[in-house]
């Protein structure tokens, strides 16, 4: 008997030229998601997936329903080959909360799908409104890093791993931040990112997305959704709509959402998405964690193999 398993999707910076294109290729339950999701946006999302160019797959608003269709397309695909296999839970990183609540059915596809495109459209427009940047701070405790993103005057933005905290702000102060860090002896690497997510500068998309939130029909999920700004699982409509509104300029808190996870008793996580980093990062939250990643046939195929002999 295969155990239940814990769902983990992708956040942005995941995203690969060429996802999904074998999973439609093989599978039909992907190919019609997908058809779904070129019907639904009314461009071709697909084609953005398969074939890029990068630069136009980076796009956060082509990005986010890109790794929302191809997280869900992953899960539809699992349960046509194991059906009766038990979800205990799911999590998502940043935009990949939006593809735990869809896989949890707390919204429709459809419903999701355009939610994503319009928060990833506000998001952009924020980033082109704004000259914003982030800062990966390797090592160092979270006070002194507190402290590092109080004196530069930027945002804590994510809590990746331990040893791994994300700094958001404005381009001047993240470049403050850098040469702050290295004064106190603290790794700082800046991202390839088009703006400063998860900080006060997205406040103009938080609010347009609370705005569509407000419209959208949200019902209780299926398996507890663990939420990124409280990392705990959210069930109330109220509380999904306050907590993936506020999510876009708070803190993801993904290594106390793991915390919570494996403090709860989940044992085994499948992460669905491109690029296989949330396994990665799991594996420096609590090492030897039981996790595979799914993204196409071949670590399908892998992944069952590995849950029918877990």
């Amino acid at each position: 008997m295969m155990p239940p398993v814990t769902l983990l999707f992708a956040g942005q910076g995941a995203q690969s030229v060429g996802m999904g294109r074998e999973l439609v290729a093989a599978f039909p339950a992907a190919q019609e998601l997908i058809t779904r999701a070129d019907d639904a946006l009314g461009f071709s999302l697909s084609g953005v997936m398969f074939d890029g160019p990068m630069e136009e797959l980076t796009r956060t608003s082509r990005c986010q329903p890109a790794l929302y269709t191809h997280g869900l397309a992953c899960l539809a695909v699992l349960r046509t080959h194991l059906p009766d296999l038990e979800i205990a839970g799911a999590a998502g990183l940043s935009l990949g909360e939006f593809t735990a609540h869809a896989a949890a059915g707390t919204f429709e596809f459809e419903t999701g799908l355009k939610l994503v495109a319009r928060r990833g459209l506000f998001m952009e427009e924020a980033c082109e409104a704004t000259q914003g940047s982030m800062i990966a701070i390797l090592g160092g405790e979270e006070e002194q890093i507190r402290q590092l993103a109080n004196d530069s005057d930027v945002d804590m933005a994510n809590f990746n791993t331990p040893g791994q905290i994300v700094l958001s702000g404005a381009k001047e102060n993240i470049s403050r931040c850098a040469v702050l860090a290295k004064e106190r002896g603290l790794r700082g690497k800046e991202l390839p990112v088009a703006g400063a997510y998860h900080s006060r500068l997205m406040r103009s998309a938080q609010e347009k997305l609370a705005a569509e939130l407000l419209q959208t029909e949200i019902l209780a999920p299926q398996f507890p959704v663990v939420c990124n700004l409280e990392a705990q699982p959210v069930n109330r409509a109220a509380d999904i709509c306050r907590t993936l509104e506020n999510q876009v300029t708070g803190s993801v808190r993904w290594a106390q959402s793991m915390e919570y996870l494996l403090n709860a008793g989940h044992t085994h996580f499948l992460e669905l998405g491109p690029g296989g980093q949330l396994a990665g990062m799991l594996g420096r939250i609590s090492k030897g964690t039981w996790v595979q990643s799914i993204s196409d046939p071949t670590s399908l195929e892998k992944a069952i193999e590995a849950l029918r002999t877990a």
